[in-house]
């Protein structure tokens, strides 16, 4: 995802005047630049950072969704509309499916030591971003098993 895209977007929001779209786009750049200061790439924010903080802003959304008492109706609506404007940004993931055929293709040799930790620390930089980890995490246990 590219960072003017996001700024585009929350233009496009503020036109419509769509409140509730413009913050949550608002803060997800907020996120995207705090990480870019932080990571000392202020001038040159890659693609791949933006995808890494709406992941982690996603994650954050999905726990606020969980842990809200269904007593909260309001809230909990806020939280889903949240969710799902962030997920509009998030990048494709990867199905079960695909990270059992990859990790076959891939890690054949290293899926038959039955070492999850090996496999694992192999695996991870390869997938991450692509895939939920504790997905990855499942995968592999039932490989190794």
């Amino acid at each position: 995802m590219e960072f003017e895209t996001l700024q585009k977007d929350m233009v496009a929001a503020m036109k419509a005047r769509d409140k509730e779209r413009k913050e949550a786009i608002s803060s997800l750049i907020s996120a995207v630049k705090k990480v870019a200061i932080d990571e000392g790439t202020r001038d040159n924010i890659t693609p791949e950072l933006v995808d890494r903080v709406i992941l982690k802003e996603l994650k954050t959304a999905q726990e606020q969704l969980d842990t809200c008492p269904d007593e909260r109706a309001d809230l909990k609506a806020e939280y889903k509309f949240r969710y799902d404007v962030i997920n509009e940004y998030a990048p494709k993931q990867m199905s079960a499916d695909e990270i059992k055929a990859f990790l076959n293709e891939k890690f054949a040799d290293l899926i038959a030591s039955k070492n999850k930790g090996a496999v694992m620390k192999a695996v991870m930089p390869e997938l991450k971003g692509k895939a939920d980890g504790k997905m990855i995490n499942m995968i592999v246990a039932e490989l190794c098993s």
